[in-house]
């Protein structure tokens, strides 16, 4: 019921799978009636194949946004673009859009993307303009065969009602909580799982374009055959939203927050010294790194003139706008902490030292509940993440600042107290990351991109500049440190293997974490 107290619909679609016939009349009409450019999709067709020749069938998938009722890329959309209609159409805004493509990551069914025209996200919207006016939407005008059936889900009077109420129908990933709007009739659950099926570098008509073809099938091997005899005979293209400069905001925000949550401690119980070229130089590393991370995630925006939108426009659900706050903050506390170095208020220099431990927690943190809002990601919703970032904060932090010493040697003990917090740090993230990669996983979602790292195509990076460059070389180079007692050289040498080995793996985690299709 809506203010008034008048009825409100609860719209959703049926895609009846038994007449499809694969004719992509519901992709075209979608195209034209909503204007979308070439190379993206509201709606499309997936082929998939079973059996063996000649024993075999193909089954045509209409592929789109569930509408759901419990809508993730409507909670982690940091400027409320995406909302939620009392009718239950989940529609769009494009002039709140800053082009984050979380909602991309958090959508578990890859129905939004990025619109190389205007650069915001966008996705079927049940044609919500033909809808105010009474008409059905443009896929449902057009099929031939009836297959898609649109309208009230609460009208007992209606026929998509009468389906759902007495059909045995079937949504995409119910596990995921989303309460989908989108129902299949008569589908093969092979074709609506697509951890199951099993893809190759070439489609019916094509190869697979190089930029779109799965890791395994770069080497002319099949990508991670599923457990169902079914393969993937056309799709379309989907890219991966994050790439390296998400990889470098993870690796310069624990830079930044190990700087400060381990620097601030030690300065303020003397561990590290008492001169002032570390109490300013401690706040102005710590201050430079998280500029660093904010123009990174700037920059990786589609619409980076509009990041202030994600102040001042905020959805409070949503950990990006959170975070963004946190960085705020921890970088206010920097620059007084630094300010205060420069003046010479040492009373409230000690104050924001340990006001820097909480600050780098936080900063270092919040990412896992933002990725754990990233719902579509199986492989990002482990419960580890938030003591794995903590761990690769002392790891980036220690690191950096022991190479800081080279630049200000008066650091006292401070030199074997970082150089055992590196260690300690390298120590406990291989046994969180062995434990995320190597026990049994929660679905095959998850399993197959644990299987990407451990024996797939980022098996050797994992190993060579991980494990041995990133672990293996810093602890060596510091236990020769500390028997030869030239640490501030041996230190150093570690510093720079840990930091080229922790980018490395937030580059591949996160690639990993997008290789297994979700449609």
């Amino acid at each position: 019921m809506d203010a008034e107290g008048a009825a409100v619909a609860r719209y959703g679609f049926v895609i009846d799978q038994r007449k499809c016939i694969g004719c992509h009349a519901c992709t075209v009409a979608c195209k034209s009636e909503n204007l979308v450019p070439l190379g993206v999709y509201r709606t499309w067709v997936k082929y998939v194949e079973k059996g063996t020749f000649p024993y075999t069938r193909r089954a045509f998938t209409v592929l789109r946004c569930n509408h759901c009722d419990d809508a993730p890329c409507v909670t982690i959309c940091p400027t409320k673009a995406l909302f939620r209609r009392p009718d239950g159409i989940v529609d769009f805004d494009q002039s709140r859009c800053i082009g984050c493509k979380s909602c991309m990551q958090a959508c578990p069914y890859d129905a939004i993307y990025i619109d190389p025209l205007t650069h915001t996200a966008a996705k079927c919207n049940y044609c919500s303009h033909r809808i105010d006016q009474g008409l059905l939407p443009a896929c449902v005008v057009v099929c031939p065969e009836k297959a898609i059936i649109a309208g009230d889900l609460d009208d007992p009077t209606s026929e998509i009602h009468a389906i759902v109420a007495r059909e045995p129908v079937s949504v995409r990933k119910p596990e995921q909580g989303t309460r989908p709007k989108l129902f299949y009739l008569g589908a093969d659950d092979a074709s609506l799982t697509p951890e199951v099926q099993t893809r190759t570098n070439g489609y019916l008509w094509a190869e697979v374009r190089p930029d779109e073809r799965p890791p395994e099938a770069l080497r002319g091997t099949e990508y991670l055959p599923g457990p169902a005899d079914a393969r993937v005979a056309y799709d379309v293209w989907h890219p991966k939203p994050w790439r390296r400069k998400v990889a470098s905001y993870l690796w310069t925000k624990s830079i930044a927050s190990g700087v400060l949550g381990l620097g601030g401690p030690l300065l303020a119980t003397g561990a590290l010294g008492d001169r002032a070229r570390w109490w300013l130089g401690v706040p102005v590393l710590g201050l430079l790194f998280l500029a660093l991370t904010a123009l990174l995630l700037i920059w990786d925006l589609k619409r980076p003139e509009r990041f202030w939108y994600l102040l001042l426009k905020p959805n409070p659900r949503s950990w990006l706008v959170w975070g963004g706050y946190v960085l705020l903050v921890v970088g206010a506390l920097a620059f007084l902490w630094a300010l205060a170095s420069l003046v010479g208020w040492p009373g409230a220099e000690r104050a924001l030292a340990w006001i820097a431990l909480p600050g780098g927690i936080a900063a270092a943190g919040y990412t896992a509940f933002l990725f754990g809002q990233a719902e579509g990601r199986d492989f990002w919703q482990s419960p580890l993440l938030l003591p794995v970032l903590l761990a690769q904060a002392v790891v980036a932090g220690s690191a950096a600042l022991l190479l800081l010493t080279l630049v200000a040697p008066e650091a006292g003990d401070g030199r074997r107290w970082l150089a055992s917090a590196l260690a300690g740090g390298l120590v406990a993230l291989v046994i969180l990351v062995a434990s995320e990669l190597l026990v049994p996983h929660a679905n095959l979602h998850v399993a197959k991109a644990a299987r990407l790292l451990t024996h797939g195509p980022y098996r050797w990076e994992l190993l060579g500049l991980g494990l041995l460059l990133g672990v293996l070389v810093p602890l060596g180079a510091l236990a020769l440190g500390w028997a030869t007692g030239t640490l501030g050289f041996w230190g150093a040498v570690a510093a720079i293997a840990a930091l080229v080995g922790l980018w490395d793996y937030e580059r591949i985690w996160i690639e990993a974490g997008q290789d297994v299709p979700l449609s």
